[in-house]
């Protein structure tokens, strides 16, 4: 699942997954993401990004790891930012990874196929 408010980075990140074997849903914000999240037991892994409109990437992390179906679901951070607090507060909070953007797609198809195996 990719949840990300650019639907540029989505289709981008779509592309290189599906590419890769993977099927992909999308979420258009962190809210949405929650929502599809909690509502999919399929879901394998995440890719989402920090700054998005409704609930930021920190945000859902938090209420993902709250408890719920897929509480446990791997969550790899795609954004623009890169400060060590913030790498370091999404790591505390349950954060698998961290890929910074613009994203090479092979680390992210790399990332998704260990967190996935």
């Amino acid at each position: 699942m990719i949840v990300d408010d650019s639907a540029t980075i989505r289709q981008q990140v779509r592309m290189a997954l599906v590419q890769a074997g993977f099927d992909v849903i999308e979420a258009v914000d962190g809210e949405d993401g929650v929502t599809k999240i909690r509502g999919d037991s399929t879901i394998a892994a995440v890719i989402c990004d920090i700054n998005m409109p409704k609930k930021t990437g920190l945000e859902l992390i938090e209420e993902v790891r709250a408890g719920g179906a897929n509480s446990q679901v791997p969550i790899v951070m795609l954004t623009t930012e890169g400060q060590p607090a913030m790498v370091q507060r999404a790591k505390l909070a349950g954060a698998k990874g961290w890929i910074i953007k613009p994203f090479k797609a092979a680390l992210l198809v790399a990332a998704v196929q260990k967190l996935t195996a």
